[in-house]
């Protein structure tokens, strides 16, 4: 029996639905049983689920805050930091675990968004060391964590935080693993948005794409399993040519032109992309095997960044630009520093 702790947020029915079917891929391939073990609680910031010691690492206080819901208009939640940390994570550390999943990050994107890039991986370095001493050395110090990149919220021009904690989930890498977490995965699930669920796109009622893809992290992270694709398409370089931005992938690539919804370049006259007003949306030209080629804006300042997908709802469903070369896999939101030719 293999154990895998669940401690993500989110309405428990999605929840449930999202665990079952993350178990059942795997037992799919596995074929053994999977354990699952399942601690949520809807609508929570990560700083619940933190330790005293790993909120301490990031400057974060240990105190009581109001959380800003996502559901409800004008409504906003109470919590205590390391609350869910000493209710339902602590009375597990004994068990034998040999990985987590997580979902979770909503919460964030009004509190201590700019925090997240240390608060979540610090989070995740804590847990391993206090499962790993608490179980006696039984479940592994580094062991294998994935989680889910934040699907969607709002379908207007608005920004509710999510393209900078879709960021600062992955430390701002934009991929998993990285240097900053090591032995994790990620799923992408910007590209599975749903207006008909009752929880908010956040909690999209299609899990089977979601879990599908964490799986195979799963499978090629936690189980070493040989030649199993999990990373969708990211960006290697992105070279200023005469009249136009090439933009080159780290593997094959399935794209489309598109009519300028997904790409944003930087002009700048400062040096700096701070501003959102410095971002302008160019279209999608030519697509090759592992690149792509997008307009040069007309600007007088310099050009200095691209960006692809950061904004909170870029993409209708399964129906983003790029993908891998199978189609399966989407490329995730990146921003990318533009070198001259």
């Amino acid at each position: 029996m293999s154990n895998l702790l669940l401690s993500p947020e989110e309405n428990g029915n999605l929840l449930v639905k999202f665990c079952w079917l993350f178990g059942r891929y795997l037992y799919e391939t596995l074929k053994y049983p999977i354990g699952l073990v399942h601690s949520s609680w809807g609508g929570t910031p990560v700083e619940a689920w933190s330790s005293p010691r790993a909120l301490h690492k990031c400057g974060l206080m240990n105190s009581q805050f109001l959380v800003k819901s996502n559901f409800w208009e004008n409504a906003s939640t109470k919590w205590n930091s390391s609350v869910l940390w000493n209710a339902m994570i602590h009375p597990l550390l004994n068990m034998t675990i040999t990985g987590a999943i997580w979902y979770q990050g909503e919460a964030n994107a009004n509190y201590n968004r700019d925090k997240y890039n240390c608060s979540f991986p610090v989070m995740i370095d804590d847990w391993r060391m206090a499962f790993h001493k608490g179980s006696g050395g039984q479940t592994a110090l580094h062991f294998p964590f994935g989680f889910v990149q934040l699907s969607t919220y709002h379908k207007s021009d608005s920004q509710d935080g999510f393209r900078e904690i879709r960021w600062h989930q992955t430390a701002d890498y934009g991929f998993a693993p990285n240097k900053r977490m090591k032995n994790t995965f990620m799923a992408v699930a910007i590209d599975v948005p749903d207006e008909r669920s009752p929880w908010g796109s956040i909690h999209p009622e299609d899990k089977e794409d979601v879990a599908y893809r964490l799986v195979l992290g799963a499978r090629a992270v936690a189980y070493g399993e040989k030649n199993v694709s999990f990373q969708g398409p990211f960006p290697t370089q992105a070279m200023l040519k005469q009249d136009f931005i090439s933009i080159v992938f780290d593997q094959g690539i399935n794209a489309i032109p598109d009519d300028g919804f997904f790409f944003e370049v930087c002009c700048s006259e400062d040096k700096t992309c701070e501003s959102d007003n410095k971002w302008l949306p160019v279209p999608i030209e030519k697509c090759g095997f592992d690149y792509v080629l997008v307009s040069k804006p007309k600007c007088d300042a310099d050009i200095i960044g691209v960006r692809y997908l950061w904004t909170d709802w870029p993409c209708n469903f399964k129906a983003c630009p790029i993908y891998s070369s199978d189609g399966l896999l989407p490329a995730p939101p990146f921003i990318l520093s533009i070198t001259n030719q």
